[in-house]
């Protein structure tokens, strides 16, 4: 189970997140940061880094954030 970046990061892209992964997991895309679900170690720095919480361990995306899990596993596919 890996994490997931959420609505929130839309538009801010802090980036915090990205400096405190150990495994490069996260990635820059057009409108929000997005993390590899085959490469994240499920380690939390992520989701304790972010400024505006966008970010969930996927069994705990809110209802309404659903979307983004397979919007997340989308941007990885063919890459």
């Amino acid at each position: 189970m890996a994490f997931v970046i959420t609505s929130a990061c839309i538009g801010v892209k802090e980036a915090a997140c990205v400096e405190v992964c150990p495994v490069d997991a996260i990635h820059e895309g057009e409108d929000q940061y997005y993390i590899n679900p085959e490469v994240c170690i499920d380690c939390g720095a992520c989701e304790v880094e972010c400024p505006v919480n966008a970010i969930y361990m996927e069994d705990f995306v809110p209802e309404e954030e659903k979307e983004f899990i397979k919007k997340n596993a989308d941007f990885f596919k063919n890459r």
